[in-house]
């Protein structure tokens, strides 16, 4: 594996250094290139953000060197209070596209927090916020399907569409297996959604999730099953007009370090394939150190 620098432009805002954010990857359009929304997260200071980042490329150089623009991007209305561990999804209505953002934990309200619990986390109300990029209004919704937290769930979007599959909760300390599709229609004036909930959903929390093709056919990958139960399964997960569908995916041939690991993570690196990380445990010759894995899935045809 090799790593390459990226450098921020001169007119790029300051980006902190952030543990669990909710990002989004926005595909090329009106001839902008590839880009990234990036809200919230936690800081190494313990400090929880709401703010939102718009990162686009803005170079690369001869030598594969990228340079990219970090702006931070204002919201007005209703907006996201600070969270971590949430989604957020691109949804497409009548010719028009909006950002859902939903789920997430963030500290207990100042009102309720003493100094035993003054670092303690909650789940975020279940609310759905709903903003435009162009304007940068924010609403917020409240759906009766919609009734407890949940985070480090996972978020699939095609079209009008967005399907919220498993995670977990800190009222009940349990990873449900969850499945709700919200369905947004962007109407002339106000926005119209409507939330319809599945029995077929998953239990896991902090997997990582890739796309892998052109369709909306994804694997899942990782995560866990309980808090000391990594989930070893995979699972390829297809959006089509009727709906959602889950097949069965053979896992790869797990590493011994893998196996034995308490603790995983890692995100996708292109379509069809994930970098997995995994800490080493019960070495002092080794310190801090982690091994990365790449984890490809071969389409056929």
């Amino acid at each position: 594996m090799k790593l390459r620098p990226i450098s921020f432009s001169n007119d790029s805002c300051y980006l902190p250094p952030l543990r669990c954010p909710a990002v989004c990857r926005l595909d090329p359009y009106d001839g902008l290139p590839e880009s990234y929304l990036i809200h919230g997260g936690r800081t190494p200071n313990n400090e929880i953000s709401s703010s939102l980042y718009l990162l686009t490329m803005d170079s690369r150089g001869c030598n594969r060197k990228l340079t990219v623009r970090c702006k931070e991007k204002e919201l007005v209305g209703e907006v996201p209070g600070a969270r971590y561990g949430h989604t957020m999804s691109m949804v497409q209505s009548h010719g028009k596209t909006a950002c859902v953002l939903f789920g997430g934990r963030s500290y207990m309200p100042a009102g309720e927090r003493t100094t035993e619990s003054w670092n303690s986390v909650v789940d975020c109300p279940p609310q759905v916020f709903l903003f435009d990029l162009e304007f940068g209004c924010s609403s917020a919704h409240t759906l009766p399907e919609l009734s407890d937290g949940q985070s480090f769930h996972l978020a699939l979007a095609r079209e009008d569409s967005v399907y919220f599959l498993g995670g977990h909760s800190l009222t009940s300390d349990s990873r449900p297996p969850r499945l709700f599709r919200l369905r947004v229609e962007l109407l002339q004036g106000s926005p119209l959604l409507s939330c319809e909930t599945f029995d077929t959903g998953i239990s896991i929390s902090s997997a990582i999730i890739t796309r892998t093709g052109p369709t909306h056919r994804y694997v899942i990958l990782g995560g866990y099953q309980a808090d000391s139960q990594k989930r070893m399964e995979c699972s390829t997960v297809i959006l089509d007009e009727k709906g959602i569908h889950f097949e069965p995916l053979e896992p790869p041939k797990w590493t011994p370090d893998v196996i034995h690991s308490r603790t995983w993570f890692g995100g996708s690196a292109g379509e069809g394939s994930e970098l997995l990380s995994v800490p080493t445990e019960g070495r002092p010759s080794q310190p801090d150190v982690h091994y990365f894995y790449q984890v490809s899935f071969q389409t056929k045809g």
